[in-house]
């Protein structure tokens, strides 16, 4: 791949929607002369890889970022204690514009102290050399790439590295991160990766947003395949087998909608202790309830989270017979039907009937009609 300059430049440029390009453009010229406005991280790497950039994380260089946030005349909120502010864009997106920063680790695991930088110590902190690119946004018109780490010979090589020999030990949550980059980009663990995954796994429990990190997983276009990166990385305790979450992809991949709820349930089933897993990933209940209903035996309509998660966790289940089942069988309409299905219910949980056909000779024999 081409080093950085004005074609790489022009080309992530183009890539972006026209309003944000304008918009872009726009703070460039709030910020005047002697500042530098970029564009960072996911939407520049996404740019140069022929996909449509929608989050824009923008840093100002020796600029005020509260000052060019109310220029921009659009609602924004300011976080004085990083210089941050996040802005409302004409589509309902919000953008963000940072402070360039530098940043310490007070210790491992802990949130990072920032302090006031350059634009190239905002890149060089950041973790992982494909998402520590910037496009300069230029006065004249139109931008220009910059790459202080490399990144750009790790988007050629479709390669995630991380930016230092610590970066794990630091921030284990970069990990699960990683695992969700690969996963939806096809990319390969550079070495330095794999060698530092011990690291992470030594730090999961000092580190709480790893956590959030694996929430953020089961939200992936295909979260099996991250959870299977994680696990070919030497980290799967963290969510366990992933063959669950794998088939769910396939589910997906030949049409069917699954939720993040279903695959969070999924994670449940899989784990060794379900509800520490649902407390550290702060999961709440409806996932939880979700996998009981699914190892029920209540019946659920074709297409459904229950249904789903019962043909991956309960292979052998067939579907039991339904109220419109039993009626049209000879029971009493009302509670005649009700008492109907929990015979039958009782049946199933006592063993007693394994097939959809056992129950319909079973119900004739509690009803008293000719098999």
């Amino acid at each position: 791949m081409p080093a950085a300059g004005p074609d790489r430049g022009a080309q992530a440029w183009a890539a972006l929607q026209p309003d944000d390009r304008a918009w872009l453009a726009s703070l460039a010229a709030q910020a005047g002369e002697g500042a530098r406005v970029a564009l960072v991280g996911g939407a520049v790497r996404d740019a140069l890889l022929g996909r449509a950039p929608l989050d824009l994380d923008v840093v100002l260089d020796g600029a005020d970022v509260e000052g060019v946030a109310r220029a921009t005349g659009r609602p924004f909120t300011f976080h004085p204690a990083f210089q941050n502010a996040t802005v409302t864009l004409p589509d309902g997106r919000g953008a963000d514009l940072v402070r360039a920063r530098r940043e310490s680790y007070p210790a491992p695991g802990q949130n990072p102290v920032p302090e006031p930088g350059t634009l190239d110590d905002d890149l060089r902190r950041r973790d992982f050399g494909l998402n520590a690119l910037a496009l300069v946004v230029r006065l004249e018109g139109g931008a220009e790439l910059h790459d202080v780490v490399g990144g750009l010979d790790d988007l050629a090589r479709r390669e995630l590295r991380p930016l230092h020999p610590r970066s794990f030990h630091e921030d284990a949550s970069r990990a699960a991160r990683g695992a969700r980059l690969a996963a939806r980009l096809d990319l390969t663990p550079h070495p330095e990766l794999l060698a530092q995954m011990p690291d992470a796994l030594t730090m999961a429990d000092a580190t709480p947003r790893l956590w959030a990190e694996l929430k953020l997983l089961l939200a992936e276009p295909r979260p099996g395949r991250a959870a299977r990166l994680l696990t070919d990385w030497g980290a799967g305790v963290w969510l366990g087998d992933p063959a669950l979450l794998e088939a769910l992809d396939a589910r997906q991949a030949a049409g069917e909608t699954v939720t993040p709820q279903t695959y969070a349930a999924a994670a449940l089933a899989a784990a060794s202790d379900p509800a520490a897993l649902a407390v550290r990933l702060g999961l709440g209940d409806k996932p939880g309830a979700l996998l009981a209903r699914a190892l029920g035996d209540t019946f659920f309509p074709e297409g459904t989270a229950e249904r789903q998660l019962r043909a991956l966790l309960c292979p052998g289940a067939y579907t039991p017979l339904t109220g419109k089942d039993v009626l049209a069988l000879g029971a009493v309409p009302g509670r005649g039907v009700g008492e109907a299905l929990a015979h039958l219910a009782g049946l199933r949980r006592a063993g007693q009937v394994r097939s959809a056909q056992e129950e319909r000779a079973a119900l004739a024999a509690y009803l008293r009609l000719p098999t």
